[in-house]
């Protein structure tokens, strides 16, 4: 099977040009066939504010109205993802830029309401493997933002964290599918306070010690389990760190493993 490495990034290396330019530097060296998904919340909340529209957060999940849709689909598929695309063009990677909804790539369901009525989100229901593939087998390399869409005209804003995992959990029927997810810190810390304390490795057991002990808390919870999912599902690793972690030329990032 050949490689394909699916990254996410999100939160301060979006915000940093310096840092976005330098792990785009990255991508476009790393060998093999690629994706790139991306976030962009930060900015949509800049931005949001700028035109006088509150963001509403529950515990720390965005509440997305109609307003707020419109702003996401601004932002995450214009002026961040156009951002990305252009630079990496600039580093000779032929990017294509991608909602959920293009090529009818990623479907989701409309998230029900349950105690709370989160809006225009959406839970991803189907990637279309066989079409993202067509891209890549043709020398492009997708760069998905956080949007995806319900079928019936419909978009809806989606955790990239999840989008990032059931598009390894698809892709691993026809690839080796391995994922990172990129941010500004060296990986999972034991110590918050120090930003040398990676833990390594985090395996199903250490998972529910850490868990217990309160070291891995709040919106970290989430994207941990994304990684086990996508493992149990046919994707082969799962990394955690700061952007130098795609060259592995470091070994200060953390492995997730069943």
């Amino acid at each position: 099977m050949q490689k394909l490495s699916i990254i996410k990034i999100g939160g301060n290396i979006i915000e940093d040009e310096t840092s976005l330019d330098a792990f785009l530097k990255l991508f476009s060296n790393l060998e093999g066939k690629k994706i790139l998904v991306h976030g962009g919340g930060k900015r949509a909340t800049s931005i949001a504010s700028k035109l006088g529209i509150e963001s509403k957060m529950v515990n720390g999940r965005r509440i997305t109205d109609k307003e707020t849709l419109e702003v996401i689909t601004m932002v995450y598929g214009g002026l961040v993802n156009k951002n990305i695309v252009a630079k990496l063009q600039a580093n000779n990677t032929n990017a294509i830029g991608l909602t959920g909804a293009d090529i009818n790539s990623i479907q989701s369901d409309k998230r029900p309401i349950k105690e709370i009525d989160f809006g225009f989100v959406g839970d991803v229901k189907k990637v279309n493997h066989t079409n993202i593939d067509k891209l890549i087998q043709a020398d492009f390399t997708p760069v998905f933002c956080a949007i995806t869409h319900d079928g019936n005209g419909q978009l809806l804003n989606t955790n990239a964290d999840t989008i990032t995992s059931t598009i390894a959990v698809e892709m691993s029927e026809i690839y080796d599918t391995s994922i990172y997810y990129c941010f500004e810190l060296n990986g999972v810390l034991q110590d918050l306070n120090d930003k040398e304390s990676v833990i390594k490795n985090i395996n199903s057991a250490t998972y529910k010690e850490l868990l217990k002990d309160k070291i891995i808390i709040d919106g970290m919870i989430p994207k941990i389990d994304n990684c086990f999912d996508a493992l149990k599902n046919g994707v082969q690793k799962v990394y955690i760190g700061n952007a130098s972690m795609i060259t592995k030329e470091k070994d200060n990032f953390t492995t997730i493993t069943l």
